[in-house]
């Protein structure tokens, strides 16, 4: 990373950054709208220093563990100018809001420079179940047909098959990256079973199984597929991943919902006026399910 341009510009970045509110707190907090109360002071000389810190680690080490560095200042700068416009007075709320706007397009470079740069990655499993009330071998005729899977895998933009028996898959990733690989099909049971693997240098290894198997009740078909491939960044990439609305679970759990959609009535089931195919996954950014907090629950009791 020596001669790493982005990782440099960062640091003088964070150089830049740091000076303003060790030099003069007050004019600091007034300039992006939260004003110069001790504590607003108090706060601008603790982000100074931890500008200051990561330009020291950028500019002089250059190691993927001060770019999480700045991510993790980047995301606690976000939630402290996020409470700062709620509780906001109405002076210099334009600055604030302008200062948070900013602030979040650091963050979209930071984290782009943190996973790209970071050589541990992590294997991940994932695993996702649904129903189709189809039988087993039309089910599987479906999914069997991989140029179709673009059509309900909000992820993948393209599959195409080859002459030698593989495929090349195009797909969106995480940070508006896009990854690329070939696959080929390593068990082919029609009606029960197919799996696949990458092949050659994929941008992601990856490697899965998909099971159709007899729902009880003769209710349909019960699909059962397994994803391994392996996360860039480590684990806090994959918690950052997570944080920007790219749960790998999630996505499975989606596009295992619209294969559904796909297999029942030959198409996505969407409400009036949503966007459909790859402009949903912008407009629509899927998160896990959180439990609600105790305010919610009693906003949700009020209501």
């Amino acid at each position: 990373m020596a001669d790493d341009k982005l990782t440099r510009g960062l640091g003088w970045l964070s150089l830049g950054l740091g000076i303003s509110p060790l030099l003069a707190p007050g004019q600091f907090g007034k300039a992006i709208g939260v004003g110069d109360a001790p504590r607003h002071r108090a706060t601008a000389v603790a982000v100074g220093g931890q500008e200051l810190a990561a330009a020291a680690g950028l500019l002089g080490q250059q190691s993927p563990v001060w770019l999480w560095y700045r991510v993790g200042g980047d995301l606690l700068h976000i939630g402290m100018l996020s409470r700062a416009l709620k509780n906001h007075d109405g002076r210099g709320l334009e600055r604030t809001g302008t200062a948070l706007a900013a602030v979040l397009g650091i963050t979209g470079v930071d984290v782009y420079a943190a996973v790209t740069r970071s050589r541990r990655k992590v294997e991940m499993d994932t695993t996702a179940t649904t129903t189709v009330t189809r039988p087993a071998r039309e089910v599987y005729d479906i999914w069997r047909e991989l140029e179709n899977l673009p059509s309900f895998m909000a992820h993948l933009d393209e599959v195409r098959t080859n002459a030698n028996g593989r495929s090349h898959w195009r797909a969106s990733a995480p940070f508006g990256r896009t990854v690329e690989w070939d696959a080929e099909i390593t068990e082919d049971v029609p009606g029960e079973r197919i799996a696949w693997r990458s092949v050659g240098g994929a941008d992601i290894d990856n490697e899965g199984h998909i099971r159709f198997e007899p729902a009880p009740g003769g209710r349909g078909t019960e699909v059962h597929v397994t994803l391994r491939y392996t996360m860039p960044g480590g684990k806090l990439g994959q918690a950052v991943a997570r944080y920007f609305g790219e749960d790998p679970h999630q996505q499975l759990d989606d596009d295992l919902r619209r294969f559904k959609q796909v297999a029942e009535t030959g198409e996505v089931v969407r409400s009036e006026g949503a966007p459909g195919g790859k402009r949903a996954r912008q407009e629509f950014p899927q998160h896990p399910a959180q439990p609600l907090t105790r305010g919610e629950i009693s906003q949700e009791v009020q209501s």
